[in-house]
């Protein structure tokens, strides 16, 4: 399992004094609050603790019965909590206590006075569960398992502890599903590998909704169907490959009708070699995260099914690998999209964009509120933004700011960029309706953007270039090592919190 604890791990209480003794406790403070934990600052301050958000120092105590006790000072900061800072002093109080049989914590009720109860509490549960998280399916012996397995959450009055769970497992869910999608091997997940993983969240995801509230499909286009769909940019990809291309269709209806249609379109390059144009070694050592976009999506999507939003969704995933066999694409060929346009291409390289431009056409087709777009599309956003932003653009004021609202709410850095008009004319061919790449070596983000654009039409649009933070090489707060399923967060609060 990618998390090694459950929300079953969780029982909860109204006062954390009165639970069962266990080996570790937590005590919530902000900076100038000490009093608490019954120690001085100088003590604290001489373990690194700081009160910063997410510092921790395990201190050790023996309780008046003489049972052996570790409480665990997490700092709080000196300003209002947002749900971030409590995922990450969840996580924090969570990897401290990892290798204890057990934990009882107040974080909760700490929080609840900035957040509300039960966002509060769901904050808690995410952010220990996701720090549970171990990616350990390709290790011959994964180890130990962390010993801590229950785990006693004091909920703030008025909390509906069992809801707020729920979601917090829901969310985590489906970020642990994208997190194990981007973090497995090419040779172990093909397009085809890739389209089964949606169907099966996505029936798992189903299996557990109410069918009263809504219900969810999913279907996948075989190389046969995108040929009859017109798909040429996601075949003119796949044609270097041994391996056959998968586009998948997942669909959550609410009951009723529903109050917004959005529409999202990930990537999912399973590997990329850069095709005839083909990479350094540098440049395609981490290429099995090029499906991070199309990861994200599935991840949202198990989510949004079991949350049951009274909004409609569609989540299409274009699937392939990019690689330079004898038939692949060559440069200079001419591919013809499913919306009718006809693209040069003339960097095999850039070949996101070209899934992507079949992605959008379809998307667009069912005139939906809004379409969404996810891809680590453009190794010039990680120069511009480094790794802890993704780049936003869009072709709508009003898209944009929803967008960067809900990245707000989840916690997740967008940086908005802009679609300048005058670069257009890089993108024009003389074969073709358009060209692949830009014609200068600068502002390759901001002409990939471009290029999307023409899929759309008026159709209210954003596009996430997830380049940069789809993966980190550090735990931190509630990230692991390796994948960070970046932007599942954000595409369940754009879809919930519409």
């Amino acid at each position: 399992m990618p998390l090694t604890i459950s929300s079953d791990a969780f029982e909860i209480v109204t006062d954390p004094g009165a639970a069962s003794p266990t080996v570790a406790t937590d005590r919530p403070v902000r900076a100038g609050a000490l009093d608490t934990l019954g120690v001085s600052s100088s003590y604290l301050a001489a373990t690194g603790f700081d009160a910063s958000v997410g510092s921790t120092a395990v201190l050790a105590t023996t309780t008046s019965a003489g049972e052996q006790s570790l409480p665990i000072a997490v700092g709080l900061g000196d300003t209002e909590l947002s749900e971030a800072d409590v995922r990450k002093a969840a996580a924090a109080v969570w990897r401290a206590a990892s290798k204890v049989a057990s934990l009882t914590s107040a974080l909760a009720v700490s929080a609840a006075d900035d957040l509300g109860a039960d966002v509060a509490f769901a904050a808690v549960v995410e952010g220990m569960l996701l720090a549970s998280y171990r990616f350990t399916e390709q290790k011959g012996e994964p180890g130990d398992a962390d010993p801590l397995d229950r785990i006693v959450l004091a909920a703030p009055d008025g909390t509906d502890a069992a809801a707020a769970a729920a979601r917090a497992s829901a969310i985590a869910g489906g970020i642990a599903l994208a997190r194990d999608l981007v973090n497995r091997p090419a040779g172990a997940l093909t397009a085809t590998d890739l389209a089964a993983a949606a169907v099966d969240a996505i029936g798992s995801a189903a299996t557990d909704a109410d069918p009263d509230v809504g219900a969810a499909t999913v279907e996948v286009w075989d190389r046969e169907r995108l040929a009859a769909e017109g798909c040429g940019g996601l075949l003119g990809v796949n044609a270097g490959s041994t391996e056959p291309p998968a586009l998948v269709r997942m669909r959550w209806q609410p009951a009723g009708t529903p109050r917004a249609v959005i529409h999202l379109v990930g990537k999912g390059i399973t590997f990329d070699t850069g095709g005839l144009n083909l990479k350094s070694f540098e440049g395609m050592e981490w290429m099995k995260i090029d499906m991070g976009g199309a990861a994200a999506v599935i991840g949202a999507m198990s989510a949004i099914v079991r949350l049951t939003p009274d909004v409609a969704v569609v989540g299409t995933c274009c699937c392939t690998d990019n690689q330079p066999g004898p038939t692949a694409t060559k440069p200079g060929d001419v591919l013809r999209i499913r919306n009718g346009k006809t693209v040069e291409v003339l960097n095999t390289d850039a070949e996101g964009r070209l899934v992507l431009a079949d992605g959008l056409s379809l998307a667009v087709e069912d005139e939906p509120d809004l379409v969404v777009d996810l891809a680590t599309l453009t190794g010039a956003c990680m120069v511009a933004l480094g790794d802890r932003y993704a780049g936003l653009m869009g072709n709508d004021p009003a898209a944009i700011e929803r967008a960067l609202d809900a990245a707000r709410a989840a916690g997740e850095n967008l940086w908005h960029l802009p679609l300048p008009p005058e670069y257009r004319k890089q993108l024009d061919s003389d074969v073709a309706d358009l060209r692949n790449i830009g014609k200068g070596r600068y502002g390759a983000t901001l002409t990939a953007g471009l290029f999307l654009a023409e899929f759309v039409g008026e159709t209210p649009w954003v596009h996430l270039d997830i380049a940069g933070p789809v993966r980190t090489d550090a735990d931190e707060g509630e990230l692991s090592r390796g994948a960070t399923g970046f932007g599942v967060r954000t595409l369940v609060e754009l879809v919930c919190g519409w």
